[in-house]
Formats: C-alpha cells, sequence, structure tokens
C-alpha cells in the first residue's frame, strides 16, 4: 500500500501547521481591522453553480468534478472561494450593501504540481460586493498591502494592476479578436511558459501577424500614470478604454501605497469572470509567480439572481507564500509544538500532583503538556527537548510536600522553586 497522499496533496506537520496558521491569524486581523466580517461556504458546490464562470480551461480540466454515486447529480470541489460567493449574495437578497466579507479556506484544482503549485491549498479572500465605485478597489488594495505588511514581506513586492476595458478596447475593438478570452487565458501563462511560450501559443490561434501586434502590446508596463497617461494619447478616442483609464487613475490616488503599484497591459487574469481593475502581487524574489490576485467582477453575481451586483475583491495565496518566505528566509517553520510548559513528574508516586499542577496552569491560561505514557523523568525531558517547549515544570515529592514546583527554560539558563499559587507570574517571566 502506498501511503503517500495523491500527487499535488500534502500532509502538513505541525512545524508548518503552525506558521501557517499564525500568519494566517496575522491577515485575519488586518481583514478585520478594515471591517470585513467571516463567511463561510462549503467545500462542495453543485457542477451547475461553477460550470460557465471560469473559462474552458478550468472546467474541462482543472476543477474536482465527480458524480455522486447515489443521487447520480453532479458535483465539484470549489475552484476558488468567489464564486461561491457570488452564489451566497444571489440567494440571499435581504442583505445590506456594501457586504463587506473574508473567508480563509482551503480550494482545489486539478493543476500539474510544481514548486509553489499545490492541488489543495489555502487562499485568503477578501471583496467588497455592492460597490461599482474606485474606493472599494482602493480599499481591497490597501487590505493586501496592509496583509503582507502584517506578514514581514515589508516593501519587497509589486502591486501590478490593469482594467479589463482597457483589454477589452484594444484587443475586441481595435485588434479585432474573435475569442479575446482565449487570448487572455494565453497571456495569463506568461508566468509559467514565458514569452516565446505565449507568442508561439499565440500565433497558432491567430497567426504571426496578428500574435506580434498582441505581443507589442503587452509589453507596455510601469509608471502608474505615465502608462495611462501614454494609453490616452494614443487610444483616447476609444470609449471602453477611458472608462478603464479613468477608474485607475481614481483607484490609485486612493491607494495608500503608490510607489508599490505597476501598470502592467500583459496582466489579464485568466478568468472570465473579470470586468473591470484587475490586480496581481509579486514578490521581487524568489520569481515564484503571484503571491495574490483579483479584480472586479460586475456581472458574475447576475448569473445566478436577475439583478446587477457589483463585486470586487482579491486573494492571497497563503501556501504559495508561505513557500517563497521559506525561501528567502523571512519565515521560519522552527516551532514543533504550541506547548509552553511541560510538566515532568520525577518519580511515578507524583503522577497525581503533577495532573494538579497542569491543572491549575492549564487553568491560568497556558498550553500544558503532562506525561501520559508512565515514562521516566529522562524520557520526559528528552521530549520536552526535542519539541522545543520553553519552560519544564519539575515536580517530585519534595515539591508535592510544599506545594510547590521547579521551573526550568533551557533558553534562558534559569532554575527557580516557587510556590505553586505564585508560579503564574513566574511563567509569565520565563515565557516572554
Amino acid at each position: 500500500m502506498d501511503l503517500r497522499p495523491p500527487r499535488g496533496f500534502r500532509d502538513i506537520p505541525p512545524d508548518l501547521a503552525i506558521l501557517r496558521k499564525e500568519l494566517m491569524g496575522r491577515v485575519e486581523a488586518v481583514y478585520r481591522r478594515y471591517g470585513f466580517d467571516p463567511l463561510e461556504t462549503p467545500a462542495v458546490e453543485s457542477w451547475e453553480v461553477l460550470a460557465g464562470k471560469y473559462g474552458e480551461e478550468a472546467e474541462g480540466r482543472l476543477i474536482w468534478r465527480f458524480k455522486d454515486p447515489w443521487s447520480d447529480r453532479e458535483y465539484a470541489l470549489r475552484y476558488d472561494l468567489t464564486v461561491p460567493l457570488a452564489r451566497y449574495i444571489a440567494s440571499h437578497p435581504e442583505i445590506p450593501m456594501p457586504f463587506k466579507r473574508y473567508q480563509i479556506a482551503p480550494v482545489w484544482r486539478h493543476d500539474e504540481p510544481q514548486r509553489g503549485r499545490y492541488r489543495e491549498f489555502y487562499q485568503a479572500d477578501v471583496d467588497v460586493v455592492g460597490s461599482p465605485y474606485p474606493e472599494a478597489d482602493a480599499e481591497i488594495i490597501n487590505v493586501i498591502v496592509d496583509a503582507l505588511d502584517a506578514l514581514g514581506v515589508g516593501s519587497g513586492f509589486r502591486v501590478l494592476i490593469n482594467d479589463r476595458r482597457i483589454l477589452a478596447g484594444i484587443f475586441e475593438e481595435e485588434l479585432s479578436l474573435k475569442d479575446p478570452l482565449a487570448v487572455y487565458r494565453i497571456i495569463d501563462k506568461l508566468d509559467k511558459v514565458g514569452e516565446e511560450g505565449v507568442r508561439a501559443e499565440l500565433e497558432r490561434l491567430l497567426g504571426a501577424p496578428a500574435a506580434s501586434k498582441v505581443m507589442e502590446v503587452i509589453s507596455i508596463k510601469g509608471d502608474v500614470a505615465d502608462s495611462l497617461d501614454r494609453l490616452s494619447r494614443e487610444h483616447g478616442s476609444n470609449a471602453t478604454l477611458m472608462k478603464g483609464v479613468e477608474h485607475l487613475r481614481q483607484v490609485a490616488q486612493l491607494v495608500r501605497r503608490p510607489q508599490a503599484l505597476e501598470f502592467s497591459m500583459s496582466l489579464v487574469r485568466g478568468l472570465d469572470y473579470y470586468t473591470g481593475p484587475i490586480l496581481e502581487v509579486v514578490l521581487d524574489r524568489p520569481r515564484i509567480g503571484s503571491v495574490a490576485g483579483g479584480g472586479r467582477y460586475d456581472n458574475l453575481i447576475s448569473l445566478f439572481a436577475k439583478r446587477e451586483v457589483p463585486a470586487t475583491g482579491a486573494s492571497i495565496g497563503i501556501d504559495r507564500l508561505i513557500d517563497a518566505g521559506l525561501e528567502v528566509g523571512l519565515f521560519r517553520a522552527d516551532r514543533r509544538t504550541y506547548t509552553q510548559v511541560m510538566v515532568v513528574n520525577v518519580r511515578p508516586e507524583s503522577y497525581a500532583y503533577a495532573w494538579r499542577v497542569a491543572d491549575v496552569l492549564r487553568s491560568w491560561g497556558f498550553s500544558v503538556r503532562v506525561d501520559l505514557n508512565r515514562s521516566g523523568q529522562d524520557e520526559q525531558r528528552r521530549r520536552a527537548l526535542k519539541l522545543g517547549v520553553p519552560v519544564v515544570a519539575f515536580v517530585g515529592p519534595q515539591e508535592e510536600a510544599s506545594g510547590s514546583v521547579t521551573l526550568y527554560s533551557p533558553s534562558k539558563g534559569e532554575r527557580l522553586t516557587v510556590r505553586l499559587e505564585e508560579a503564574r507570574q513566574a511563567l509569565e517571566r520565563l515565557l516572554s
């Protein structure tokens, strides 16, 4: 029997799980600070809910789709957290707008596993539903930037921005491409296959002359104001494009860290449901692709409910960001346990007192382990050392007789014996 998980899936050991939970907690705290509230949607959706929302490649190859053998109905594992949100909004018309929600949860994609890409991974989504204005898009950028700050990324990232209306104005109206969404999906592979790979796919779809024009267009990038000014000069008569340009100008004015923004015509976001501003966050190093992305999807909810509901949002790829952070030394997965105190009973007959000490320490809010294997003192100490438990609390006949506990901090090299009722303050100091 092969006991390994399927390709693209992983067991997450305690050290990595502790790091992941810590980072998700930091992100959640930022989301809450901006007034977003949690919403949780199920891992499984009806296939009809997901169908027709993502595009041919995702729906034909990347979504985990299956038939229920008991009901013969088709279901799928959620591909992202956005379409389930749209379904929820459509089925709850009474929700006051704007509705601000976040969700941090796993999604599943039948992608080819590679560095930074898994078939099961966590996304940290944040969305504003009900506002068509640039303020909502700017707030999404601000909350993502603040979340990256909370994760310790610092200034080592860029927020690439574009607008689907700019793309539509050039590719659909001026170049008259017959299948622009197929072109967007090819361009979206730029970080996977490189410029030559994108050019080759475009030539197969469009022919060499049209492919060259597309490659020329997507080379436009740089300072946001300069890029938008250039587009205005060269395409000012294109009403569709200018709507996107003016929207992005207002967004850029509201972003708290404009120096992090960079305009990029090669940013297209391959999913079909985007309608306006789009964004991706890329790290300066390592070159691992985007670690966050999103955009405006004003038409998605109307596919479920026959009413227009504007919406915008973004998502941080938690697992890809962890991989990148571990690679460059930004994160360390060196904490192997949440345990703060290991209670070691020096003699077997002291186990009852050890349990009492553990109960008291837990009642004060400390995370405490006590021996469950009737191990000897040396084995208990080795286990504490292996786990990296910061404080060891020794109890034996002497401590039991005096109602005390002996505390030892390996990192501080400090040992002291205190009465049990006074141990709280001593532990807080040793753990500080």
